[in-house]
């Protein structure tokens, strides 16, 4: 495609290149985490976003200093990087939940998170508010702004990137952003959540293409579940070629459906995707 599209790291979500913790469809690899870089290696990946987890989040290598270190070594041999992380936590656990103490607990998270990215030089930590978290109601989402207003200083000073993915349309999320104007206030853009959701990629890069920092690489069917790639609702080619419009510097992240066991499948879709994102 463009040239300018072929300067972005391309990397995978982490679990897709191996079997299912647990038999979850996406979850943190707890005990076998470290089998990923070699394998993203092997694909001549450029990077990992990990995935931070409700459930024993305290153990998630991101959140203890051996973890860290462990990351670092991992992609000095391997030269598997981890730029973004994937804060599924706060799924589980809004920021802007309606009970105060889950809504506290959250920031707290946040804060230690931030300051965890920070160390291992992670620039994006996506904030999902999509399904339980979803920031439709005005209520929630003047709660919302109010919890990222408070972390403002805080992201500056690390150069830390929150990356919100929401389910809102390309209006309301643009008037969300504009009123959390700071520049480390960014967009993850799922190309097939928002195929699934219906909406237009051009009305939505229109709307804040300039503050995507993130792009999830997924195909979805219209108000359905994840599918191989190109065998859904999204327009992947088009996309692609609309995104060359905008300055994007960030990663792409395939968070491509998988099967229980996920290298293979993996596989294909990457062969299928590689042309729309290199020369």
């Amino acid at each position: 495609m463009g040239s300018k599209l072929i300067k972005n790291p391309l990397g995978v979500l982490q679990g897709r290149l191996l079997p299912k913790y647990k038999s979850r469809y996406q979850a943190h690899p707890v005990g076998y985490w470290q089998d990923e870089f070699y394998l993203a290696a092997e694909l001549d990946l450029d990077c990992i976003e990990f995935i931070l987890d409700y459930n024993d989040y305290q153990n998630n290598p991101i959140m203890t200093a051996n973890g860290r270190k462990e990351i670092r070594s991992l992609s000095a041999t391997t030269g598997v990087s981890v730029l973004s992380i994937c804060a599924d936590y706060f799924m589980e656990a809004p920021l802007h939940s309606a009970n105060k103490q889950t809504a506290l607990q959250s920031m707290n998270v946040l804060n230690d998170l931030i300051k965890a990215a920070a160390v291992l030089e992670i620039k994006d930590v996506v904030i999902p508010c999509v399904d339980k978290s979803s920031i439709q109601d005005e209520l929630l989402c003047d709660r919302f702004k109010e919890v990222i207003f408070s972390f403002v200083q805080e992201i500056k000073q690390f150069e830390v990137n929150l990356s919100l993915e929401t389910d809102l349309d390309p209006i309301k999320f643009g008037k969300l952003l504009t009123a959390l104007d700071t520049p480390q206030v960014t967009v993850n853009y799922d190309i097939g959540n928002s195929a699934a959701l219906g909406y237009d990629y051009a009305d939505e890069l229109n709307a804040y293409g300039e503050r995507i920092s993130d792009i999830h690489i997924k195909d979805r069917e219209l108000f359905g579940d994840s599918v191989k790639l190109g065998s859904g609702n999204a327009d992947i080619p088009g996309f692609f070629e609309y995104l060359d419009n905008f300055n994007y510097q960030g990663p792409f992240i395939m968070q491509s459906y998988r099967d229980d066991e996920g290298l293979k499948i993996f596989q294909d879709q990457l062969e299928w995707i590689r042309p729309y994102i290199s020369s």
